[in-house]
């Protein structure tokens, strides 16, 4: 073993504070650990609950009525329907953003970072275009 490889550091192991405060990720970065996080949210809690709110409107008039006027008047359900909207508006707009990738358009680091730019920009802005029906 040489000298050279004996005395390089070894590398820390990276905790979530480290990740969040300490490292300073790029835009793009972000674009895709949110792609991410939004397909899961889409994929776990969100589709179960939404099949359940489906399945009782569709029950009986009385179903849709309690799902109508009292469920959907929580604020609870009001925030997670918010969530909702932005998980499928960012997840989608990133979906794009993506595809865009895959055909080689805007692969250029200036041209990634401003499309990550108007990915967050337009995923807020649906958000609060469709919250705003919600609340």
């Amino acid at each position: 073993m040489s000298s050279a490889a004996a005395k390089k550091t070894r590398p820390k192991y990276l905790s979530l504070s480290a990740l969040l405060f300490e490292i300073r990720l790029p835009s793009t970065a972000w674009v895709s650990g949110l792609h991410r996080v939004s397909g899961a949210l889409l994929f776990f809690p969100f589709a179960a609950w939404l099949l359940y709110l489906l399945d009782t409107s569709l029950a009986s008039e009385q179903g849709f009525a309690h799902v109508r006027d009292e469920y959907l008047k929580l604020p609870l359900a009001k925030l997670g329907l918010t969530v909702f909207i932005w998980a499928y508006a960012h997840h989608f707009c990133a979906g794009i953003r993506f595809l865009l990738l895959d055909l080689n358009k805007a692969i250029e680091i200036r041209k990634a970072r401003m499309t990550s730019y108007i990915v967050f920009a337009a995923s807020i802005l649906l958000t609060i275009a469709f919250a705003w029906r919600v609340w």
